[in-house]
């Protein structure tokens, strides 16, 4: 089978089984730049719904009916909470039937907000409940901290209705919203008072419209990341290598993690990791600045990488991605970057996603 396309069916659908599904799982850590959750606690619960007879399949956006009503869907909070809360599984379901029941029409398929880390993995739990399928787009191409960073506003959709659900039920909805803006405050907000995670959904879409809004071929790519990864660990080869061709990307720095410097405030993980050279960075030390997700690489105090790209903490040995979670002192990591998408790196998308909109006094210059 070849790395760069998944076997389809007759009908277009890319049908997931539990060893797709570990693929996209160790893709979505990756494309995940340290946030989006942990993929491992996705993979447990959407492969549990396999391993109960449940299906999750797979379409692009052209193979849909145009009219066809898509509900984009994602967890919202913390990761380092999601560790600790585990979720019920079904916050996401719950706030997806919030948006139907407003608007009176069922899903004809759910698609996630961004594809980095466990966030990949929501929609298809709720595919299985539902008996949908899942799109094979997303709106980051990786993952962001805040809700206004996604194509899906950046290239004007409204920001409504949204429905926040958490594990005790407790659903709040959004029927109209201001700004991107506006929202990610108040949905932040409400988060926060919901325990620090959430299952989130909307705004809702025609097939159409999420062509001109959404990042085509994400879940593609995970999978492709992570079967690289899979197929090097098989095969006793270099897993760091595999993925830089599977990225494509290349790698910043190789060493070991000296320093954390991690908090939760504000309904985020914030904070930077350092890491001192070994092997080809021998002598040099890295700083890494986080917000859930990596936002800039520094070696030597010299800007090597910053959003939109993908920056990502990965094991050197195994190939594992790490989280910000995760990140512990005597790790020995590499650190790759992978180019963002296209849609990430328009003037109109480094106003939202480009360093200076995380306050970081550096320019985004291409990978």
């Amino acid at each position: 089978m070849s790395l760069s396309e998944p076997p389809v069916n007759a009908d277009g659908e890319w049908e997931i089984d539990e060893r797709a599904l570990e693929a996209i799982a160790l893709g979505a850590g990756v494309l995940g730049t340290g946030g989006g959750g942990s993929p491992y606690l996705g993979w447990l619960r959407v492969r549990r719904q396999l391993r109960l007879g449940r299906r999750v399949a797979v379409v692009r956006l052209d193979d849909l009916d145009p009219d066809a009503l898509v509900i984009p869907t994602s967890g919202i909070g913390a990761p380092t909470v999601g560790i600790e809360k585990i979720e019920r599984g079904t916050e996401c379901l719950s706030a997806v039937e919030a948006i139907e029941d407003l608007l009176g029409r069922a899903a004809a398929a759910v698609m996630t907000d961004e594809i980095g880390g466990a966030n990949a993995l929501e929609p298809m739990l709720v595919a299985c409940h539902k008996g949908i399928p899942v799109v094979d787009a997303d709106g980051m191409g990786r993952a962001f901290p805040e809700v206004q960073m996604t194509s899906f506003f950046i290239y004007g959709l409204e920001p409504y209705p949204t429905a926040l659900c958490d594990e005790k039920g407790n659903k709040v909805l959004f029927p109209r919203a201001d700004s991107a803006e506006w929202l990610e405050r108040a949905a932040r907000a409400v988060t926060i008072q919901m325990g620090c995670h959430a299952g989130m959904a909307g705004p809702p879409m025609s097939a159409n419209r999420a062509q001109e809004v959404a990042i085509p071929g994400t879940v593609r790519r995970a999978w492709r990341l992570g079967r690289a990864v899979l197929e090097a660990r098989s095969g006793r080869t270099d897993p760091i290598a595999a993925l830089l061709d599977a990225g494509p990307g290349v790698a910043l720095f190789v060493g070991k993690i000296v320093d954390v410097d991690r908090r939760t405030t504000e309904g985020f993980a914030k904070g930077s990791v350092a890491l001192e050279g070994l092997d080809s960075s021998a002598g040099d030390r890295c700083v890494i600045e986080f917000q859930n997700e990596n936002l800039v690489c520094r070696v030597n105090d010299e800007v090597r990488a910053t959003v939109p790209d993908l920056i990502c903490v990965i094991e050197s040995e195994t190939g594992t991605p790490v989280s910000t979670e995760e990140l512990r002192y005597g790790s020995r990591v590499t650190v790759v970057c992978l180019g963002a998408p296209a849609e990430l790196k328009t003037d109109e998308a480094l106003d939202v996603v480009g360093p200076r909109a995380f306050g970081l006094e550096a320019d985004y210059r291409p990978l």
